[in-house]
């Protein structure tokens, strides 16, 4: 069975991530926040919508569930109790779904939302993460009704998986977060050299994403935050109290705030 991912977009700068399954020509959708985008990718591909999936609840990740179901009427809605649809499923930490018998573990990764989840999946080996508005290429999310602190550990989570893990963010943010990043850490070689393939890629219309987590390490500075580097890069823009991560951790989404 092949599995293939596609990107589909929506709004301004979202990506409703879409599982297709070659085989059978059946797909399931990750947050669609729109109905059109992805009714028209299903007939123009000739796929039939056999699932949707949600992280959270704000409506440019939900917007377009209740439309897909009356296109799609046998759907099948996978989401926790908060996130403001009517689930199938109804999921938390620990569930587990399932993608034509791949195993999509469900994490809880709280801080943009205090019910945020990740889906896992792992197909062949090859984990693949969907990490909605926690984590995007080289920045996070902002902290809504979740914790600074829960959207800390929820990186410290997410750094855990295997080096290779490819990650899903649902928006286009990655070039901006770059340029943050640089303005933290302005001696990253690594940052400066994936700001400028980003800033080619989005010239272009193209999908910055997935990335792997080894990459993120290297350009993300919320996952940077024991490197001297950007703990001197904070301290250079605020006073801090002391030194720890989560300070440093708070200190940078505060400085991206107003970025």
């Amino acid at each position: 069975m092949t599995i293939q991912i596609h990107p589909i977009k929506a709004f301004n700068d979202n990506y409703i991530w879409t599982l297709i399954n070659k085989n059978n020509k059946q797909a399931i959708v990750i947050d669609p926040g729109q109905a059109k985008p992805v009714a028209d990718y299903m007939e123009e591909h000739g796929l039939e919508l056999t699932s949707i999936w949600t992280t959270h609840h704000h409506f440019d990740h939900i917007g377009g569930v209740m439309e897909l179901q009356e296109y799609f009427p046998m759907t099948h809605i996978v989401a926790h109790s908060e996130h403001g649809v009517e689930q199938d499923q109804t999921i938390k930490d620990g569930s587990s779904v399932s993608a034509w018998g791949c195993s999509a573990q469900v994490w809880d990764i709280p801080g943009h939302t205090a019910s945020h989840m990740a889906y896992v999946l792992d197909i062949e080996g090859q984990k693949h993460c969907f990490c909605g508005d926690t984590l995007f290429s080289a920045g996070c999310g902002r902290v809504f009704t979740g914790t600074i602190e829960q959207l800390y550990q929820s990186f410290r989570r997410l750094n855990g998986l295997p080096d290779e893990t490819l990650l899903y963010p649902a928006h286009e943010y990655t070039a901006n977060n770059l340029r943050f990043g640089l303005a933290i850490e302005p001696g990253n070689v690594a940052m400066q050299q994936a700001l400028a393939q980003a800033e080619e890629q989005t010239a272009a219309g193209a999908c910055t994403l997935p990335v792997t987590l080894a990459h993120e390490r290297e350009v993300n500075v919320f996952l940077r935050v024991d490197e001297p580097s950007v703990i001197a890069g904070v301290k250079t823009k605020m006073d801090i109290e002391d030194e720890e991560r989560l300070t440093i951790f708070a200190a940078l989404r505060a400085l991206k705030n107003d970025f």
